[in-house]
């Protein structure tokens, strides 16, 4: 494995993070969105207002409580992967390598913003994190 593939390896591990992020939003989203439209009376595809409010009730609740479930899965999963990734990233020697791996693939900041933070410019931000992904350690399985 190359170089380069090594790295690509790697940014993908490190974005797990960010995935579970994004889920954790999408779900909450969904439960919103029920809860919001449980919240207006329902009508069925003809337009016409159901009739039968204990099963209406009942598939909201179902679908509210999977919902739930799974929001509560993702979010155990995201605290997983952040005890991993972040064991991983303090194990690297250099400070700053540490600060900008964990803002780019923990906070998911843009180079430029860890740049202003940490006091670089662009380009030495950008080297800092591929000298980070060559000394960042990940096992094999990942």
């Amino acid at each position: 494995m190359d170089y380069k593939e090594k790295n690509d390896k790697k940014k993908r591990y490190l974005r797990k993070y960010k995935k579970h992020t994004q889920k954790i939003a999408r779900i909450e989203a969904e439960l919103e969105e029920i809860r919001r439209m449980k919240s207006h009376p329902s009508f069925s595809a003809d337009g016409m207002p159901k009739g039968n409010v204990k099963t209406d009730l009942s598939e909201y609740v179902s679908q509210l409580d999977k919902l739930e479930r799974e929001l509560q899965d993702e979010g155990i999963a995201q605290v997983k992967t952040y005890r991993d990734i972040k064991g991983r990233i303090d194990q690297l020697q250099n400070e700053s390598e540490r600060d900008v791996i964990f803002y780019r693939y923990i906070k998911g900041w843009e180079f430029w913003e860890i740049a202003k933070v940490l006091g670089y410019c662009e380009r030495q931000v950008h080297r800092i994190h591929g000298k980070g992904l060559a000394h960042l350690i990940i096992s094999q399985e990942k």
